[in-house]
């Protein structure tokens, strides 16, 4: 088919430059006879459009793509149809004129929206809506000419027409998503758990309608199925800020404060306008309650083992994410001298990035605001683990959130205090000025009496002076407030040595070699108290001594000599070519060094056959122990798990 052709028009809204229409030639497949483009009929009624719009040639088309304005080709006035005639002029009433040149005629009729030909006179009454040129396939041209805009008014713009089998407009018009079907595949992602994934699709449709109550209430769900419960605090907020009486966001927002144990606020929501609340919510409400309020008298009485207890049942009951709960508990902890234990509490206690974001829910917690005494507590922990520095500057935190808290401002002096004396202690010690250094730990005591720290740099001040019940006394009252202190114990085990008591000495120093395992001066001052404590006893101690590599033993007489000693002999029978072998080999020599008290010996029973054959060795690895020359046990192949068991009884 041969492409249709128009002269490029003047801009729209320019009349100055009328248009060159030129022949159209529809090629001898057309079913309808050559076609001359007809007058250009004008009108100044307003209803029909712009004279001004014109058919426009566009570049780079495609064969049977027309370009047209947004307004009819043609336009008439009023609601009558016109006849036009090749060759006349005829003026209807209201200022309509048809003007049509001399040369340039069309076929008796016009091709109207069906496709077909009317004869001139056959135009039927049309109204002014904008006519349409639909074509079919194997037709003349393959598409449709269409108004881009309602009305009739020109605005300047133009729509493409599209021929079947070819791509559309390369700019279409963006279509924006609905939100409602955001929302409800928000709502399919939620009911799978797939919370991310629902939060996306609320996001987008709270970008497209932010001022939607049920997507700020719908986000604020996802939220909390993901944990953020001061994002899905501010989401519900946002909700009934924008409706009122939104009440699932009421309720909500309700069930939230319970997990954040602020019952008093809660209450407000989940009975907003007399509302019944979900059961669940009521009593998990009541029972918070009732447990914070045991909570708060079990503090001021000091009933330390009253408060745990009941902090732990209200967070059980529902409030689970209120760091003040656990702060609580925390404190209890402290109080009950188990101080690793409420360290522990607190670093996994619930978090949120501010707790500002929620400063219009917060209340008071013993008379504190709430931020305040979890900062009040981490404090205490601070200082009673050493970490001073760490200490003031929480406390000071606390003191700035809360100014006007006499609790609060206690315990920032008394730390300050507390400080201020260690570090007097501390310089003292370096000093070696021992006595004024024990005074000076002694004043940092009476702002904390509880503090494990400063018990055990006294002792080890009175330990330098020589003065080792004084040294055994303040160990004693530092492992009291901190049982696990390693360093406590450390010193406590050399004051036994000190003082000759080898027993107290020995269980001390087995406590620090099971917690490090790998240190060599604990396993060292261990085997010689284990020593001097078979000597306290009268038992014959000799040929013993401390650790070494594992021997290797290559004749019988040597072997005799080895297993003789007053101390257990564990000795490995192998092969240097067998695996088993080869995998319990090392674990040896690491048991050499976790248990030194003990003589470690290696046989290779094919360079030593007579050995092998004294002891009845037949299968390798084995495994034998002695005391005194004799034999207590024998494994063969045995698991690390026994072996080690086993040199763990028999040594000292």
């Amino acid at each position: 088919m041969s492409e249709l052709g128009f002269n490029k028009l003047t801009p729209d809204g320019d009349n100055t430059n009328k248009p060159d229409f030129r022949e159209l030639n529809l090629g001898p497949a057309s079913p309808i006879s050559p076609l001359r483009v007809g007058p250009t009929i004008s009108t100044s009624s307003s209803s029909s459009g712009s004279g001004s719009d014109r058919l426009r040639r566009p570049t780079n088309t495609h064969s049977g793509e027309l370009t047209v304005d947004s307004s009819p080709a043609f336009s008439v006035s009023g609601s009558r149809g016109v006849n036009i005639k090749p060759g006349h002029t005829r003026s209807e009433s209201g200022s309509s004129s048809v003007t049509s040149p001399a040369s340039n005629v069309l076929p008796a009729g016009n091709i109207c929206p069906s496709g077909r030909v009317l004869k001139t006179g056959m135009m039927a009454n049309r109204s002014s809506k904008p006519d349409v040129l639909s074509l079919r396939q194997h037709n003349y041209g393959h598409g449709s000419i269409m108004r881009g805009s309602s009305g009739g008014g020109g605005n300047g713009k133009s729509e493409t027409l599209t021929p079947a089998g070819l791509n559309p407009n390369p700019n279409p018009k963006r279509v924006l998503p609905d939100p409602e079907e955001l929302k409800r595949l928000g709502n399919d992602e939620y009911k799978r758990g797939h919370f991310v994934e629902a939060l996306s699709y609320y996001d987008r449709a709270i970008a497209l309608s932010p001022a939607n109550a049920a997507y700020h209430c719908n986000r604020a769900a996802a939220l909390i199925g993901l944990k953020r419960l001061a994002e899905a605090v501010k989401e519900c907020d946002e909700a009934i800020k924008l409706d009122s009486g939104y009440v699932r966001a009421h309720h909500r927002l309700g069930s939230l404060l319970i997990s954040l144990g602020q019952v008093e606020n809660a209450k407000k929501h989940l009975y907003f306008n007399e509302y019944k609340p979900d059961p669940n919510d009521a009593q998990k409400l009541q029972l918070v309650e009732k447990h914070l309020n045991a909570c708060t008298y079990s503090r001021r009485v000091r009933d330390w083992a009253g408060m745990l207890r009941e902090a732990e049942a209200a967070i059980s009951s529902g409030a689970d994410a209120c760091p003040q709960l656990f702060a609580c508990k925390a404190e209890a902890l402290l109080k009950l001298h188990r101080l690793d234990d409420a360290d522990s509490v607190l670093s996994n206690m619930p978090k949120f990035d501010s707790y500002t974001s929620l400063s219009c829910y917060q209340v008071k917690f013993f008379g504190m605001q709430s931020e305040a005494y979890v900062l009040f507590t981490r404090a205490q922990i601070d200082t009673s683990l050493g970490r001073f520095e760490s200490a003031v500057a929480t406390i000071e935190k606390s003191g700035q959130i809360d100014r006007r808290n006499v609790e609060v401002a206690v315990l920032l002096q008394n730390i300050r205090s507390l400080c201020r004396s260690r570090a007097r202690g501390n310089d003292l010690f370096k000093s070696e000025r021992f006595t004024e250094a024990c005074s000076a730990y002694g004043d940092g005591l009476k702002f904390d009496p509880s503090n494990s720290i400063l018990y055990c740099n006294r002792a080890a001040c009175w330990f330098k002076l020589g003065q080792f019940e004084r040294s055994l006394d303040d160990c004693n009252q530092a492992l009291n407030f901190h049982p696990n202190y390693t360093k406590a114990l450390l010193r406590r085990a050399a004051t036994y040595v000190k003082l000759e008591r080898w027993a107290e000495s020995v269980r001390d120093y087995e406590v620090l070699r099971r917690e490090l395992p790998d240190n060599n001066e604990i396993a060292e001052a261990l085997f010689h108290a284990q020593v001097a404590l078979k000597k306290s006893r009268g038992e014959e101690v000799y040929n013993l001594k401390f650790g070494g590599e594992v021997e290797v033993i290559n004749n019988l007489e040597q072997f005799k000599a080895a297993v003789a000693s007053t101390g257990a002999s564990v000795v490995l029978f192998k092969t240097t070519s067998d695996l088993q072998c080869k995998q319990i080999s090392p674990f040896l020599d690491t048991l050499c060094t976790r248990y030194p008290s003990i003589n470690f010996l290696k046989v290779d029973i094919e360079e030593s056959p007579a050995i092998a054959n004294a002891e009845n060795v037949r299968i390798v690895p084995t495994i034998k122990i002695y005391k005194k020359s004799n034999r207590v046990k024998e494994m063969v192949c045995p698991c690390r798990e026994v072996l080690e068991a086993s040199v763990r009884h028999y040594s000292f």
